[in-house]
């Protein structure tokens, strides 16, 4: 397994989401915003749990960008798991979805998200929902 020592400030971000377009965009969005931080990319919340417990994504500094609309395990059961693992509880998690459902912000909170984001629609917003989170990662101080 791979660990990041403790003067490595890289941030690790793991985008847990099914829509290939989503992904592109992400991806998109981070080269035109210049993001250089490694960005790795699970399709549903099992996998994602898999690649932060066996090291596909170091540990260190991590982020995980989640879609709540997945195949086999959801984002909501996906944030279950990972608040009551020891080793993963402290990983901050920024909800990136197109649910506007009361009831899924309420539940995403309710299990430690440091944000609740709505997919912008076009790729111009996607490009700037990009380059603010980038700013938020970059001023505030994750373990």
């Amino acid at each position: 397994m791979t660990t990041a020592t403790s003067g490595d400030r890289t941030l690790h971000i793991l985008l847990i989401e099914d829509d290939e377009v989503d992904v592109m965009n992400v991806r998109r969005a981070f080269q035109k915003n210049h993001i250089a931080n490694p960005l790795y990319v699970a399709t549903n919340g099992l996998e994602g749990l898999e690649m932060l417990r066996n090291g596909a994504v170091p540990e260190g500094r991590r982020l995980v960008l989640l879609d709540l609309n997945l195949p086999k395990m959801n984002g909501i059961e996906f944030l279950r798991v990972l608040r009551a693992d020891p080793e993963l509880r402290t990983v901050s998690v920024v909800v990136l979805t197109t649910s506007a459902d009361e009831r899924d912000k309420i539940d995403a909170y309710n299990l430690n998200v440091a944000g609740y984001l709505l997919k912008p629609v076009t790729f111009i917003n996607f490009v700037e929902v990009m380059a603010t989170l980038n700013k938020y990662w970059t001023l505030v101080e994750m373990p």
